[in-house]
């Protein structure tokens, strides 16, 4: 944690942290944990600080974390720097081939080896890699949006993840960290949604978690209040019932698709929590809203 937060603890209180991790470190040494690294987490200096002493200090211990990152503001930066206008269907960008040299050039030539640098400032020894990179990651043209009359160009969604490239790097106790830049037919590129891909990649990779990094503090019940757990057919009735709505809504999805690929749980937290990460992974509490496969306790 923060050395200035840990100097104003009481020894005792310090020593009580530290043993309250314990039993969740001998639980998740040795598994993975895949992260969608998005939101403000990426953007405030603070909060970067923090999520790379976060995924240093796990792998430390023996957790095996494999980052997904995102990029959309910065890719959106660039495109208006060069006189180009982002457009949004659905809240996927339209990428036409002009749209996809600068997204690809964004995410894995600069984003990916900013998050690759920081982690390593850390003590990590993280390595960067495109969803292109052996095939991590093969895609396949996202279906139209229904009553939308507009192709999407080179959107992609998932079709197949090959995860020996992550399991090779995992052997030689490095750190994963992946561009969502997915492999179409004839190996053309495509833009991937990042929580999309991560929820494929911690289906594929059989993760023990699925956390995935927002600007909001979790899931909201029609009070706005935070609701600390639901189960998948609650989740899917908070949709339907419109408790849900908007952007929510696909990061639900996208834990659920892990969830059904046999990842144990997902966690929707917020990531302008300093060391948001370490908070839901290693304390009691726990932070934001998990979605689990079998009904929460007490509902």
């Amino acid at each position: 944690m923060d050395a200035e937060f840990c100097e104003n603890l009481p020894p005792e209180q310090r020593a009580e942290t530290l043993a309250e991790a314990l039993p969740y470190i001998r639980a998740f040494r040795g598994k993975r944990i895949v992260i969608k690294y998005g939101g403000s987490a990426m953007t405030d200096e603070r909060l970067k600080k923090f999520f790379a002493e976060d995924i240093a200090l796990m792998s430390f211990i023996g957790i095996r974390p494999v980052i997904v990152h995102g990029g959309g503001p910065q890719i959106g930066a660039l495109l208006k720097k060069i006189g180009k206008e982002s457009r949004f269907v659905s809240g996927l960008r339209v990428t036409d081939a002009e749209t996809m040299d600068v997204v690809e050039m964004v995410l894995v030539a600069k984003v990916n080896k900013d998050v690759v640098s920081l982690i390593n400032s850390y003590g990590g020894r993280a390595v960067g890699i495109s969803g292109r990179d052996g095939d991590l990651i093969k895609a396949k043209k996202a279906k139209r949006i229904a009553g939308v009359d507009e192709d999407l160009g080179l959107v992609g969604d998932v079709d197949k993840i090959n995860s020996e490239i992550i399991t090779c790097l995992e052997a030689g106790g490095f750190v994963p960290v992946v561009a969502p830049v997915g492999a179409g037919p004839g190996e053309k590129p495509f833009n991937i949604n990042a929580d999309t891909a991560a929820g494929a990649l911690s289906a594929a990779l059989k993760a023990e978690k699925f956390l995935l990094l927002t600007d909001v503090p979790g899931v909201l019940d029609g009070e706005n209040s935070l609701i600390s757990s639901v189960s998948e057919d609650q989740a899917e009735e908070l949709i339907r019932l419109g408790v849900v709505s908007g952007g929510m809504i696909p990061k639900i999805r996208c834990c659920l698709n892990a969830l059904r690929g046999g990842v144990p749980k997902a966690h929707i937290i917020d990531g302008r929590v300093p060391h948001a990460l370490l908070l839901e992974t290693l304390t009691d509490e726990g932070i934001g809203t998990e979605i689990v496969r079998e009904r929460a306790p007490g509902t």
